[in-house]
């Protein structure tokens, strides 16, 4: 095979593309201190002490439609976000969205004065921001509503009747937060951990420049490890009985010289049923109590992936073992190492945000 080239081989079961290529002033200094500190010594932080959990509901359809209103549902889904984690909130009202949203479009009006560059396709006459609540998108009693941000624009010299049309997109939200680290937060704080952004960069960077300096919290990246990909990936096969997965599709980097990535793409009837055959075999040593729980544990999870990477080097003789996983998607939704994420369908919505506030409660420095 030519470098640069792609080979496409085919399986009964599978596809494979292989490509060579506090409250008061103090309490807050001590509280950013405390997260540069970490960061400068490199320290694990605290929360990360507690390991990713073991085992989960497994997915069941939600009609979110029910409680979400639509309109706003419909930014979230079929949209790539970039995700990060945001430390707590010193004083957030999600009674002031209104005042918020008229502080951020001054904010980025005064950015422009001073010469930062937050054009988008060109010249814009102003910025407009619209902050909003999300009513319905929680899960647990603890949970903070969902917010969204909107930055909508127009260009200079576009006619006078022309719609504003929105250039950036934003949210954060908490889904099914960790009881004990939310409860244990001074009260002046409002968790909402996990925050997606669609946009041009510079935007991002200027809406996260108003947050932290007005309510003192902090962003880091947030990257989907291994073991999230390999969740997501069942938790989504898990659904195909329901909703039609459509493909399983995994990448893989080969640390190799040059490097290959190979894409492996599962029939969704295979991928089904292989994970139900897993299912089977683990329900075999299981308490009746347990399956009524619908519960899905890291050990199925590991014998999926297992399985799947036997079957590829069985045909292949390649063992992408050696590599790193690093996207996965299906017709449910996309992810991203890199902390990229997709959610193609409302209805697993939940079960995917519940995993991903996990994985931003766990990096948070304290």
């Amino acid at each position: 095979m030519e470098r640069q080239q792609n080979s496409v081989i085919g399986t009964p079961a599978d596809n494979v593309v292989v490509q060579r290529r506090s409250k008061g002033k103090s309490y807050r200094l001590s509280y950013r201190s405390c997260l540069s500190a970490a960061s400068r010594l490199g320290l694990t932080p605290s929360m990360t002490s507690r390991r990713m959990n073991s085992s989960r509901r497994a997915p069941k359809s939600h009609n979110i439609k029910e409680r979400v209103d639509p309109e706003q549902l419909a930014l979230l889904v079929k949209t790539e976000w970039q995700l990060s984690y945001i430390t707590p909130l010193y004083q957030f009202r999600h009674t002031q969205l209104k005042s918020y949203s008229r502080q951020l479009s001054a904010f980025i009006a005064a950015q422009k004065l001073q010469g930062v560059a937050v054009e988008v396709d060109g010249p814009q006459d102003h910025y407009k921001v619209s902050i909003s609540m999300v009513p319905g998108l929680v899960e647990a009693d603890d949970d903070a509503e969902t917010v969204l941000i909107q930055i909508l624009s127009k260009a200079t010299f576009a006619p006078r009747d022309e719609p504003q049309r929105r250039v950036w997109s934003g949210w954060l939200t908490c889904v099914n937060g960790n009881p004990e680290y939310l409860r244990s937060l001074p009260k002046d704080f409002i968790c909402l951990p996990l925050f997606g952004s669609h946009g041009p960069e510079n935007l991002t960077t200027v809406v996260k420049s108003w947050f932290q300096g007005t309510f003192d919290c902090c962003f880091g990246p947030l990257e989907i490890s291994q073991t999230s990909l390999q969740w997501l990936m069942a938790l989504w096969t898990n659904c195909h009985a329901e909703s039609s997965i459509q493909h399983l599709t995994m990448v893989w980097s080969i640390p190799v010289a040059p490097p290959l990535q190979v894409t492996y793409t599962v029939d969704p009837q295979d991928a089904w049923e292989l994970w139900s055959s897993v299912r089977k075999e683990r329900d075999g040593g299981r308490k009746e109590e347990e399956e009524d729980q619908g519960s899905v544990d890291i050990e199925e999870v590991t014998h999926f992936i297992q399985s799947l990477k036997s079957h590829f080097y069985r045909h292949f003789r390649l063992d992408v073992s050696a590599g790193c996983l690093s996207q996965v998607s299906t017709g449910l939704g996309s992810a991203k190492a890199s902390g990229r994420i997709k959610i193609s369908n409302s209805r697993y919505m939940i079960t995917t945000l519940m995993l991903l506030t996990e994985c931003a409660l766990l990096k948070l420095p304290i």
